[in-house]
């Protein structure tokens, strides 16, 4: 192998070490709420909230300044399965003290799934819009980021964004627990 060729291949694997450990710019902050690909590179802002850094993030926690929002989606009950089979969702492992609020953080909601973000909001905050309300749901999840701008939209002051979420706060060895999520309307029969 040639010199050139041998020095070309290492800087290629630097650039694939370098992508695969984060070391590339965040993509833009969208005008809008991301529509698709909510497993990606999220934006290092969030126009109008606060951006958390884990540290940050416990230090509201442990004061027990804010409210924390988790929005990761819950996985539906699979397609095609008999009503007698037993069925049970994977459990979510969660910061302590969180409310879950499952499905709230695509890019466009169902009116039902609009009323439930603002009905868990409200009762979460007890109706103060000035309560710091933290989001987060998984690393280089955009479903967090899109659950704070909505928040931010409907006129809460003090939003939060975590864009760790769980990842972050389980590397920095915090603890977790067991979460069920607020019960959703039942769909129309």
């Amino acid at each position: 192998m040639s010199a050139a060729l041998y020095r070309l291949m290492a800087a290629l694997c630097a650039v694939v070490l370098l992508c695969a450990a984060g070391e590339t710019d965040p993509p833009p902050e969208p005008s809008g709420y991301r529509m698709d690909d909510y497993r990606a590179p999220v934006p290092a802002t969030l126009r109008g909230a606060i951006v958390l850094s884990t540290e940050q993030a416990r230090a509201d926690w442990e004061t027990h300044d804010a409210v924390f929002i988790d929005v990761l989606p819950q996985p539906p009950r699979p397609v095609g399965l008999p009503a007698a089979t037993i069925w049970r969702s994977k459990p979510r492992d969660d910061i302590p003290g969180s409310v879950w609020l499952p499905d709230t953080g695509y890019g466009a909601l169902a009116p039902v799934m609009e009323d439930y973000f603002e009905r868990g909001l409200q009762q979460a905050t007890g109706g103060k819009r000035d309560r710091l309300i933290v989001f987060y749901c998984l690393a280089s999840c955009w479903m967090s980021w899109n659950a704070a701008k909505r928040a931010l939209a409907l006129g809460y002051t003090r939003v939060a964004w975590y864009p760790e979420g769980t990842d972050g706060w389980a590397a920095d060895g915090l603890p977790l627990e067991a979460r069920t999520p607020v019960a959703r309307p039942q769909a129309a029969e």
